[in-house]
């Protein structure tokens, strides 16, 4: 997902879409220490996905401040 189509969301849909985020991390880390992960980059992936969903919703907090 783009960081424009990110900026787009609401509030709402951005809890779902960080909450769906951090459980693909939890499996991922779970597929890594049982060695069944083969792309080990989307580890990094969702964890730059996690970044940019709580960048979002700070600066969304800060502007409505």
């Amino acid at each position: 997902m783009k960081i424009a189509e990110v900026r787009a969301l609401s509030a709402g849909e951005l809890t779902k879409q960080l909450e769906a985020a951090r459980k693909e991390l939890l499996d991922l880390r779970f597929q890594l220490a049982t060695k069944q992960l083969v792309n080990h980059r989307r580890v990094m992936m969702a964890r730059k996905k996690i970044a940019q969903i709580n960048t979002i919703m700070r600066e969304t907090e800060l502007s409505l401040r």
